[in-house]
C-alpha cells in the first residue's frame, strides 16, 4: 500500500543493476516507502537526468509512489553501447526483475520517445506489467527516417555508415549509425502492439505540436491497442518544454488510478 499523498518521505538512492550482457545500468531510485514501483525509460541519446524523467519522478513522489529512472546502456552513467529497441526492452526486464526480487511490485512502466517504443515492446513480449505509458513514441518508423533525412537517406547512410538528422525545429542529431536506422526499419510496432495483453492498460500521451514525431502516430496506437487511452496535449512539442507540469499531472493521475483499481481487485 502506498503512503499517504500528504508529504511522503522521499529518499533518492543511486542503484546499479547488471543487464544480461554484464553491463552496469545506473539509475536513481525515488524511494517513498511504497511497495509499488514505476520504472521510467528515457528518449534516444538522453539520460535519467532529462527534464521529463526528473519531473515525472517528482510527480509520482508527490503521490507517494516510488519511481526509478535509469540510464539505458551506452547513455549517461551506464556501461555498454546504445542498443536497439529489443535489447533495451531486455534491459528494462533486468531492472524490473531486480526490484521484484527486492520484494517490490513493478506496477507501471513509462517511456518517452524511444523509451515509449521500448515500454510497448516490453509489454508485447513479457505480459507481466499491466500499466504502460507511452509518451510520444513513434509508430511509423520508416516514415520518420524519410521525413527527416530525405527519400535517399538509406542510400546515403549505406555509403557513409552514418547520417545527420535534422528535426523540423532545426535540432540536429549527429552521427546516427546505419545499424540504428536498420533497427528502426526492422521493428514492427504494429505487430508488436497486437501482442499486448487486453488486460494491460496503455496510455499514449502526445503533443499536438510535436516536431519530431507526428501526432498521427499516436492515433495509430489508439487504433490497434485494445485497452488504450489517448491524451493529446494541445501546443506541446516533443520535449514538452512548456508543458512539463501538464504531462506530469496526466501521467501520475493515470498511474495513481490504475494502482487504486489494482488494490481494489486484490482485496476482493
Amino acid at each position: 500500500m502506498s503512503q499517504s499523498t500528504h508529504n511522503p518521505v522521499v529518499q533518492q538512492q543511486r542503484v546499479v543493476i547488471p543487464n544480461r550482457h554484464g553491463e552496469k545500468l545506473v539509475g536513481l531510485l525515488h524511494e517513498t516507502g511504497s511497495s509499488e514501483m514505476v520504472i521510467l525509460c528515457h528518449a534516444f541519446r538522453c539520460s535519467k537526468e532529462n527534464n521529463t524523467m526528473v519531473n515525472l519522478a517528482a510527480a509520482l513522489e508527490k503521490e507517494g509512489i516510488s519511481a526509478f529512472r535509469f540510464d539505458s546502456a551506452g547513455n549517461g552513467e551506464s556501461e555498454g553501447t546504445d542498443g536497439n529497441y529489443w535489447r533495451e526492452a531486455d534491459d528494462l526486464r533486468a531492472v524490473i526483475e531486480h526490484f521484484n526480487g527486492a520484494s517490490r511490485v513493478t506496477s507501471a512502466i513509462v517511456g518517452h520517445s524511444k523509451g515509449g517504443r521500448v515500454v510497448l515492446l516490453y509489454a508485447s513480449k513479457y505480459h507481466d506489467i499491466h500499466t504502460v505509458v507511452n509518451v510520444c513514441g513513434r509508430y511509423d518508423l520508416k516514415g520518420g527516417i524519410e521525413d527527416f533525412s530525405g527519400k535517399d537517406s538509406m542510400q546515403r547512410i549505406k555509403e557513409d555508415g552514418f547520417i545527420d538528422i535534422k528535426t523540423k525545429s532545426g535540432f540536429i542529431i549527429h552521427d546516427v549509425k546505419y545499424e540504428y536506422l536498420m533497427d528502426c526499419l526492422n521493428t514492427n510496432m504494429h505487430e508488436a502492439c497486437l501482442q499486448i495483453d487486453k488486460n494491460c492498460r496503455v496510455l499514449t500521451v502526445h503533443g499536438s505540436a510535436d516536431e519530431v514525431i507526428p501526432v498521427s502516430d499516436a492515433l495509430e496506437f489508439a487504433k490497434i491497442i485494445s485497452n488504450h487511452k489517448l491524451q493529446i496535449i494541445e501546443g506541446a512539442d516533443h520535449r514538452y518544454i512548456s508543458h512539463q507540469a501538464e504531462l506530469a499531472s496526466i501521467v501520475s493521475s493515470f498511474i495513481k488510478k490504475a494502482l487504486e483499481e489494482d488494490r481494489e481487485k486484490s482485496s476482493q
